[in-house]
């Protein structure tokens, strides 16, 4: 399947909207039309690329409305278009681990990220052009669950299975049984590097080992294209290498900077946001020693952006 912006019919009445290049915010989303009913798998960034998308997907919802939207995670790129979909008789269902991050304030630190200065600001300025946050208002998730939920789609079950905490505290797979496919979120980054907001790692090893045993054949990930199990497993052996490689030095008595500084990415290095590395081992460093601060978002980006080779700025506001 091409790997084009927009809607893409999968069969079986799932379809997904996808959003290349897949960095930073360009996330994909999903449409399951039952009989009678249909639902969104994960609105988008903000309200101009959430409204494309339900543009792009009327044709089928005016026809099976809206019933249900799922949010997979509570990263912005798949909640902060909810106010679009909120209304009377829809319901916003979410992990209750996730639920609880999708607020108003976590609009707010991100907007202020590209006003953070210095390099931070640079980075974030130029990776969150495209988007636009200060008309967003919160429509938090009007259902919670943990573990399991089925969920009748215009007679079509669809299963949650909650496998967070991994990227984030409360990731969820979307499991659509009669067309053997999952809407992943971001347990699945394709063609870039993941990264672990949350962790321990080792339970996005084992969120990946559960899809590589679910009878399905087509997976949507959270950003890049529409994948199967080959890519799923790619997503595995890069966690599993991050884990490996970062042990070692931990053990090694390498801090986490040195440690950064000294793994050779070798087949992930062409991997788009390979910066991500600071923070994916800094995850498995917190998971081996628990006592370790967690580091502010701006202290992690600017670890993301100099790895990437973006050079000090003159602007050394906030330090950095």
């Amino acid at each position: 399947m091409a790997y084009t912006k927009g809607l893409h019919d999968l069969g079986d009445g799932c379809h997904a909207w996808l959003q290349p290049d897949g960095g930073w915010g360009w996330s994909n989303s999903g449409l399951v039309v039952g009989g009678t009913a249909s639902l969104i798998v994960d609105t988008l960034f903000d309200l101009v690329t959430t409204r494309k998308m339900l543009d792009g997907i009327a044709r089928l919802t005016e026809r099976t409305p809206v019933t249900a939207v799922v949010n997979t995670h509570s990263d912005g790129d798949h909640c902060f278009g909810n106010e679009l979909v909120a209304a009377p008789g829809v319901e916003i269902i979410a992990s209750e681990a996730a639920a609880g991050l999708i607020t108003q304030h976590a609009v707010e630190e991100l907007a202020a990220l590209p006003r953070a200065g210095g390099r931070v600001g640079d980075y974030m300025k130029a990776a969150l052009a495209a988007f636009r946050f200060d008309d967003i208002t919160i429509a938090p998730p009007t259902r919670t669950f943990t573990g399991r939920l089925s969920v009748d789609v215009g007679g079509r079950e669809v299963t949650l299975i909650e496998v967070g905490p991994a990227h984030t505290a409360g990731d969820v797979l979307v499991h659509v049984p009669h067309a053997g496919l999952v809407y992943a979120g971001d347990i699945l980054f394709i063609d870039s590097t993941p990264i672990v907001w949350a962790g321990p790692p080792q339970r996005w090893v084992d969120a990946c080992n559960l899809l590589l045993d679910l009878p399905v054949a087509t997976i949507v990930p959270g950003h890049g294209p529409v994948t199967g199990k080959t890519g799923v497993a790619q997503v595995r052996d890069y966690l599993d290498f991050v884990i490996t490689e970062a042990t070692k030095r931990h053990d090694g008595g390498l801090d986490v900077e040195a440690a950064v500084a000294s793994i050779d990415l070798g087949i992930y290095a062409g991997l788009s946001g390979r910066g991500r590395l600071a923070q994916n081992v800094a995850a498995v460093y917190r998971a081996l020693d628990p006592q370790l601060p967690q580091q502010s978002l701006l202290d992690i980006f600017d670890k993301i952006a100099e790895l990437e080779g973006f050079p000090p700025s003159p602007d050394t506001a906030g330090g950095r």
